[in-house]
């Protein structure tokens, strides 16, 4: 079984970004701690469920009602109810918790789509949905451990990969001038940094750690384009005057990272 293993993924700014795969002792701790708030929301759903369904057959008791197929319909509806609770747990948090659960978080890892990209709505519903399949007979372990990018069957129908979170390296070796320096401590009065997601600081980065080995107009090109993007992602009209691309850059790196703590 591999440990640490890599994925490079190639994102629509033709920047490349290297991941280290969550790896199965991850993803299964974090799918443990997962299924146990799951059991806890569903013990309670249940036992909701159990004392109105005693209700609800008990004014049908009292009263002139033909209620023979009650139990059946209440016992369908339940389990319908718990298929959706199932699902839409994975579902809800891997949306809004840009590809993390609570074990996921506990964990470290998050998901995110095979370009790099953080996963929506479809993604996180058919890795869910497809969830009871991988857990049939340990299935999803299999093609985890047998597969180069540890995919589940969910992650091969969804396009998506498991990795582990990447805090962004606060003490990497970059070179900031003192132009970016300054515009970093007024850019979040400026600009919502907010917006800004894991993976753009992660294209920003690595732009930044790479930048020196580029050839100088490719370099050029890319830096004016990841800025424009940038500006207009966190909702910045124009680049202040006499600032360069490459020192924007550097101050949303670095105004990111005092951002982050």
């Amino acid at each position: 079984m591999r440990f640490f293993n890599r994925v490079s993924l190639s994102t629509p700014e033709s920047v490349e970004l290297e991941f280290t795969l969550a790896g199965i002792g991850n993803r299964t701790l974090a799918l443990l701690i997962d299924y146990h708030i799951l059991a806890a929301i569903l013990i309670g759903f249940w036992v909701l469920w159990g004392m109105f369904s005693l209700g609800l057959l008990s004014y049908l008791n009292s009263g002139t009602f033909n209620y023979a197929s009650a139990p059946l319909w209440l016992l369908a509806i339940a389990l319908l109810i718990n298929f959706f609770i199932f699902a839409g747990y994975f579902t809800f948090f891997e949306v809004m918790w840009q590809g993390q659960t609570p074990g996921k978080r506990f964990t470290k890892i998050r998901v995110i789509r095979d370009d790099g990209r953080p996963i929506g709505l479809s993604q996180a519903a058919l890795r869910s949905l497809l969830r009871p399949i991988d857990d049939f007979c340990f299935v999803g372990v299999f093609f985890i451990l047998l597969g180069k990018q540890e995919k589940r069957l969910g992650d091969w129908a969804a396009g998506t990969l498991v990795i582990q979170e990447q805090r962004g390296d606060r003490k990497a070796t970059l070179m900031i001038s003192d132009q970016a320096k300054e515009l970093a401590i007024d850019l979040p009065k400026m600009a919502d940094l907010n917006q800004l997601l894991p993976d753009d600081f992660a294209v920003v980065r690595t732009y930044l750690q790479r930048r020196r080995a580029m050839d100088k107009r490719a370099r050029n090109d890319l830096s004016l384009n990841l800025a424009r993007q940038l500006r207009t992602l966190i909702g910045l009209e124009t680049i202040p005057p006499n600032t360069s691309a490459d020192q924007f850059l550097e101050a949303v790196y670095e105004a990111y990272q005092h951002l982050q703590g």
